[in-house]
């Protein structure tokens, strides 16, 4: 029997000639990823070995994004403790305020991860390099730890899930309305421990950040992972950010998928996940009037320049609705700095929207856009957990961009107008 694409890249990290769905592993790393919540907790661990430093200091990125600029003195100490441990080990990728970007849209943008990579990662979102043709996954802070000292991790090889998109969605339809869509059809348990592999004909219309979306994702229906092929936008966008070499790994014919799902893109129309779960989805036609106290554009999820773009065409010359907060969130400062040359910053804030530097914020119920009890925000991020954005007795929707930026105006859950 043939390997699906995620098998073929471990089989390779493994050094062996093919693995099996449910076989435990042992698998060379390529990226160790930690951030300002997760790395104090694997520095206390590795603190503990016997073995002292890091396997590669050019392979471990440390990337100070949940809490900063620094909310509080926990946050500081978290942050002094990752600062000082990448000071002390000599680790090249270390990220904080002022070159930070959030860690899933930072490090693709940098060029850590190409094609082929093997990557763990202290944050449950990690399965976003999949985008890339990369095998990428989260993992606790423990397993960062050992990854950090050894430059290995243990794996149970994932069996596979085959998504077939096809035709070309309409516009204003991104990756999140595919992600939230698929979540929707299959559940947040649907792809317990899976590869999420995506195929056909329709990935020629995703952009690159359509993609990032979608793998960021793959954890929010329980899959280990998820996984688009390279194609011609993946090779161009790694020759434009990365110089590191890449390695193509494609799916055999008779590769075995648990379930295959066919997804006519076409067919789409926006999407919304409703409280208290990812999904709870709803199409655009299906909302009804959902009043709204915030908007949140940003995140690891829809934080990048095609989704500031989007967000900027729909609130250009209008303004966010009275009583509702609008919170603008570039996910990087190269995000930041390019949206500030197209002039979407200037559009945001003449509509009366909060620009922030990039961070995870709000995301988490960091900072920068608490909810209080009985608020509801519209959000772009991936989670709409109970209290996850705030007070415990608040509701969150997650949208896309399009559908975010069109709500802030209207004071209500709201699609863009074609």
């Amino acid at each position: 029997m043939g390997m699906t694409m995620t098998q073929k890249i471990l089989a390779a990290a493994a050094g062996l000639s093919e693995v099996k769905a449910g076989q435990l592993i042992e698998a060379k790393l390529d990226l160790v990823l930690g951030n300002d919540v997760t790395s104090p907790v694997a520095i206390g661990e590795m603190k503990k070995m016997k073995k002292k430093g890091v396997f590669d200091r050019e392979k471990i990125a440390l990337v100070c994004d949940h809490f900063t600029p620094n909310k509080d003195i926990k946050s500081a100490q978290l942050c002094k403790c990752t600062r000082e441990f990448a000071a002390e080990n000599g680790i090249t990728h270390f990220y904080e305020t002022g070159e930070v970007g959030i860690e899933h849209a930072l490090l693709p943008e940098k060029g850590l991860v190409v094609a082929g990579d093997v990557v763990i990662g202290a944050d449950s979102h990690t399965c976003t390099y999949g985008a890339l043709g990369a095998f990428s996954t989260g993992v606790g802070s423990t397993d960062m730890a050992a990854g950090m000292a050894t430059g290995e991790a243990w794996f149970k090889v994932p069996g596979a899930l085959k998504f077939v998109l096809t035709g070309k969605p309409a516009p204003w339809i991104s990756g999140k309305d595919v992600i939230l869509h698929i979540i929707g059809m299959i559940g947040v348990d649907g792809a317990l421990y899976k590869s999420m592999e995506f195929t056909g004909d329709g990935i020629q219309y995703l952009s690159m950040d359509d993609r990032f979306a979608m793998t960021n994702m793959a954890i929010e229906a329980g899959g280990k992972n998820g996984i688009f092929p390279v194609d011609e936008k993946t090779i161009e966008y790694m020759k434009e950010h990365s110089a590191k070499e890449y390695r193509i790994f494609e799916a055999d014919a008779d590769a075995e998928y648990e379930e295959t799902y066919t997804i006519d893109l076409s067919a789409l129309r926006p999407t919304v996940a409703f409280p208290h779960l990812p999904e709870n989805t709803r199409t655009i036609d299906e909302v009804g009037d959902i009043p709204i106290n915030q908007v949140v554009i940003g995140s690891c999820t829809n934080g990048r320049i095609k989704d500031m773009r989007i967000a900027a065409k729909i609130m250009e010359g209008k303004h966010v609705a009275k009583g509702v907060r609008c919170i603008v969130i570039p996910a990087t400062q190269a995000v930041y700095l390019q949206a500030l040359e197209e002039g979407l910053l200037a559009t945001f804030i003449k509509a009366g929207a909060a620009v922030s530097t990039p961070t995870c914020g709000p995301c988490l119920g960091g900072h920068m856009g608490i909810l209080a009890e009985g608020e509801r925000a519209v959000s772009t991020t991936n989670r709409n957990f109970v209290g996850r954005m705030g007070h415990v007795d608040s509701e969150i929707y997650l949208a896309s961009p399009a559908v975010a930026a069109a709500s802030a105006i209207a004071g209500k859950i709201a699609g863009p107008q074609d």
